[in-house]
């Protein structure tokens, strides 16, 4: 059988993007390329084990006036929590949605924060739609966080500071795993494994 893909090596594989038997090559090449692959492709799953996280010029990174120290994420571990999940069922839930529409989400609404943070009511919104519609999601989920941890644990507010520093470090985080490919979900999936979208506003979970 010849792969489904460039029609001329034999098929060795069964490709669940394309829903038919593809070459190894083709695999390799088209992995988040070409093609969106699915979170359980035993292909993308493997390859997900020898990517490495990229390795961030500190003078490069943006908005390194902003520190995210051990003490601020230890501060702020509920909140960091519940942001990971919203993020990571969010983009999940969201068709279409890659790595880079997170990163340009979260651009966005840190941009808004610092906005704020000035003394001006503007809000930035990005012209790409999906991340667009990310942003606007996570928007919410931020308030509903700010509400249920003011009726939980007693927190008269959840400081807009606050809030920047945990979006500063999910933006640092998504430099480190978004492999560069065009389709990359690989932050993405870190997110999955890590966070539950879920998880208890209890600092002890």
């Amino acid at each position: 059988m010849k792969c489904a893909k460039c029609e001329a090596r034999r098929a060795r594989r069964f490709c669940p993007a394309l829903r038919d038997e593809i070459c190894a090559v083709c695999c390799g090449e088209s992995r988040e390329v070409t093609l969106d692959c699915p979170f359980d492709c035993p292909y993308l799953e493997e390859a997900r084990r020898h990517d490495r996280t990229l390795a961030i010029d500190p003078e490069s990174l943006p908005n390194r006036d902003i520190e995210v120290s051990e003490t601020f994420m230890e501060d702020n571990a509920v909140l960091f929590n519940v942001l990971g999940g919203a993020i990571a069922g969010i983009g999940s839930a969201t068709p279409g949605a890659t790595d880079h529409d997170i990163r340009e989400a979260l651009d966005a609404m840190i941009r808004t924060c610092r906005t704020r943070d000035s003394g001006l009511i503007y809000e930035t919104r990005p012209t790409n739609l999906i991340a667009a519609g990310i942003q606007r999601r996570l928007s919410e989920e931020i308030d509903e966080a700010r509400r249920q941890l003011r009726e939980r644990q007693g927190l008269s507010t959840v400081r807009d500071a606050d809030v920047l520093g945990v979006l500063v470090m999910f933006q640092r985080i998504e430099l480190s795993y978004n492999n560069g490919r065009p389709r990359s979900r690989a932050f993405l999936d870190f997110l999955r494994r890590g966070f539950r979208e879920d998880r208890p506003l209890n600092p002890a979970v």
